[in-house]
């Protein structure tokens, strides 16, 4: 497992976030939990730590994806606790990031309000929270706000889909 690379992702609730990503493949780990990044985001945020293979999904399609699947154009209320970025843990992934996020933007014609912090800190979720859609698919929560994510993931991006983990859904997979 030489080559991967992680980043972190905070947006909504890392259980939505946790679940889109370990619905991906080429991502070979996703630890759900809160991270906190320098200075006035020095506070943890819920998040997910995201250990991808490069080599089998680029670190642009995973950006989008995180655009794609949260609120990243609005501000609210509980961006404290959701706060939409992207952590980076070395100088020319945080670079890379900007360069992804400028260029998504302009493709977009919007502006984006995630931001692109340095990785400080990582606390781990209590254990009875992790993999929880995936254990917990028939909860209210996650088919009222996470099968909704997972929907546009399928109708957006189905090429890079995991389907064994998807198995549940109706998808038009042509395999």
């Amino acid at each position: 497992m030489d080559n991967t690379e992680k980043v972190g992702f905070g947006g909504g609730c890392h259980w939505c976030t946790e679940a889109i990503f370990q619905s991906l493949k080429g991502v070979v780990c996703v630890d759900q939990g809160y991270i906190a990044s320098n200075g006035a985001f020095s506070s943890f945020s819920e998040a997910v730590i995201v250990t991808f293979n490069p080599d089998c999904v680029k670190l642009s399609l995973l950006i989008e994806i995180h655009l794609g699947t949260h609120k990243s154009t609005k501000n609210h209320s509980m961006r404290e606790k959701y706060r939409s970025a992207i952590y980076t843990f070395s100088d020319a992934q945080h670079y890379k990031a900007q360069s992804i996020l400028n260029y998504l933007s302009t493709l977009a014609k919007t502006h984006y309000i995630t931001q692109i912090l340095n990785f400080r800190a990582f606390k781990p979720s209590r254990e009875s929270l992790l993999d929880y859609y995936y254990t917990n698919p028939k909860k209210p929560f996650c088919e009222t706000f996470i099968n909704p994510k997972l929907q546009w993931l399928i109708k957006a991006h189905s090429e890079i889909l995991n389907y064994e983990k998807l198995s549940h859904f109706e998808t038009n997979q042509s395999t």
